[in-house]
């Protein structure tokens, strides 16, 4: 292919924070391979730590710096559905920071407030996307550093399942546990993104295949969060989280602490035991020539990982694996984790005052999530009264990817914010294509009675994550009847014999997950149970039928179409 046109960013101080350090190399014309795609019109960024044909990689050193000669895996895909690049963005070095300033091409700003941090280290992709210079970019994610910014600038960053997105192309940070994220102005954007680029790579060590959960999470789900959440005096961050689990609670989710000790240890791990040679090893040749071109404190940093032994690697992959033990006892009791994405802002000023302790902060509830396997959603949650962003992570178990952009998306939309700092209203709501109800996930089930919406029973579906598909009626071949004697009042359903008068009678589709089917079967009482009951459209769904004993005892109510109308009638 053709070397693209591009400029290249001049090397920065990093003292002062400005919306141009966001970028390292722009493509004046873009790069388009495809016209037409599922992305077609779309426009992004790569951070630079992610290779583009023809375009130098410099993960923030200049020293370092290559062109390579073919795209990133998750690039080509990109480019293959029909998205525009319009360049690479500014990261914290190496990919080595939670906050956006370490980089020799300048500090990246908060979108909101130019005094703070952006949060790193994908701080330029999330820059971008957050101004609406772009409609979504790449960032990576080995500890937070595609969701503190995320959460620091009102957008959201998807953070997959390790190995559901290719790492081939992408410079490693600590690669067995990398993830390329997604920064996006809306969660429909960010799932658009993943539907594009997901998918096993053989040619990278760490691609995997998944078996991605395709049911919603409960109606009533249970969210975790933090018995003792840390804001580092941050009032303003504190009461924001109180109000997003109000938010979660409006959502039907009912709040459980958890004890956050196993999680805490795992994520001191990351820098704070022979873990972090692999970010060493990662660019161990060039380190050992050329330290002296990297820049404080990741220099620091990267020196601590030539301390330990293999032996000391093992003890802390040991230790890790207890925790993760440790940490598995508290997903029984909930359906999905809540977390602040950050616990804080941070000045500029207080980050250069004092890095090492002010990025650890930033990471709080982000660095143990790779490391134990989770997959993690940010969303935006609200708007300080100081004007800055809050948001908040939604974590769950590898593969629940899908579950979480659902609960994430409808959460988001309920808060009334804007897309990141454009001031845009939320677009309307996107269906999460792989949750929508198909006969290999879903039961189509007819509901005739107490089961029906706002009824004493309707609980039963609800919190097995039944969908009402339609309200519509049976054919014209059944009779309704009131059963006697039933708690709470029930009817009964009976198909007529051919040739006998029959009547359309009102009923509702839910769609149940397989999964939950049995355990809602053990419920139904006798003379009820699942049959097969023919729907005025002619289809064929599994629904309620009765014991046709039962129904010569009980009275005829089909003249009033419905359960609702008959107790309507007794009213």
């Amino acid at each position: 292919m053709d070397t693209p046109v591009f400029t290249h960013s001049e090397t920065a101080a990093t003292e002062t924070g400005k919306p141009a350090h966001a970028w390292i190399t722009r493509l004046p014309e873009g790069l388009r391979t495809a016209e037409q795609g599922r992305l077609a019109g779309l426009t992004f960024a790569a951070k630079d730590n992610i290779d583009v044909a023809g375009v130098p990689t410099t993960v923030a050193c200049a020293a370092f710096a290559y062109v390579p000669d073919r795209h990133a895996a998750v690039v080509a895909r990109l480019l293959d559905a029909g998205a525009t690049l319009l360049g690479k963005t500014n990261l914290d070095q190496f990919a080595c920071g939670l906050n956006g300033t370490r980089s020799p091409y300048g500090a990246v700003p908060n979108s909101f407030d130019s005094r703070y941090v952006s949060g790193g280290s994908s701080s330029g992709s999330a820059y971008a996307v957050a101004a609406g210079e772009v409609d979504f970019a790449l960032g990576t994610d080995t500890a937070g550093s595609g969701r503190v910014p995320a959460g620091l600038n009102n957008i959201v960053g998807l953070k997959p399942s390790k190995g559901l997105i290719s790492a081939r192309g992408v410079q490693p940070a600590a690669r067995s546990v990398d993830c390329v994220s997604i920064l996006a102005p809306t969660v429909a954007r960010a799932v658009e993104v993943l539907e594009a680029t997901l998918g096993h790579d053989a040619a990278d060590p760490y691609s995997r295949e998944l078996a991605l959960h395709t049911t919603p999470l409960p109606a009533a789900f249970r969210f975790g969060v933090p018995a003792q959440p840390e804001f580092y005096g941050d009032a303003l961050a504190a009461a924001a989280f109180e109000q997003a689990v109000q938010g979660l609670r409006a959502q039907g989710g009912v709040a459980v602490a958890v004890d956050f000790a196993p999680l805490t240890a795992a994520a001191s791990l990351l820098y704070d035991s022979a873990l972090v040679a692999e970010r060493y090893e990662a660019v161990r040749d060039f380190f050992d020539a050329q330290a002296d071109q990297v820049i404080e404190p990741v220099r620091s940093i990267l020196q601590a990982g030539t301390r330990y032994s293999a032996a000391d690697v093992y003890a802390a992959q040991h230790r890790l694996q207890a925790l993760a033990q440790q940490a598995q006892a508290i997903w029984p009791g909930i359906d999905v984790l809540c977390v602040p994405t950050a616990p804080t802002h941070c000045t500029l000023e207080a980050m250069r005052a004092d890095p090492v302790a002010r990025n650890r902060e930033l990471g709080c509830y982000t660095n143990f999530v790779n490391l134990l396997d989770y997959a993690a959603l940010s969303v935006p949650a609200s708007i300080r009264p100081d004007g800055l962003p809050f948001g908040i992570t939604l974590i769950g178990p590898c593969g629940s990817d899908w579950q979480l952009a659902e609960l994430g998306q409808r959460f988001h939309h309920a808060t009334g914010l804007t897309q990141g700092a454009t001031g845009r209203p939320l677009p309307p709501a996107r269906p999460i294509a792989a949750l929508q109800p198909r006969p290999g996930t879903h039961l189509a089930l007819a509901v005739v009675g107490a089961h029906l919406s706002g009824l004493p029973l309707n609980g039963q579906l609800i919190e097995r994550g039944a969908v009402l598909e339609t309200q519509t009626a049976t054919a014209p071949r059944y009779r309704l009847h009131a059963l006697p004697g039933t708690t709470p009042p029930k009817p009964g359903l009976g198909r007529v014999a051919p040739g006998e008068s029959g009547s359309a009678i009102a009923v509702e589709v839910w769609q149940m997950p397989l999964a939950a089917v049995g355990s809602f079967l053990a419920l139904i009482p006798q003379p009820l149970g699942l049959g097969s009951i023919e729907l005025a459209d002619g289809r064929w769904v599994h629904g309620f039928v009765c014991e046709g004993h039962a129904l010569a005892q009980a009275p005829d109510i089909s003249r009033h179409g419905g359960w609702r109308a008959y107790l309507a009638s007794l009213a």
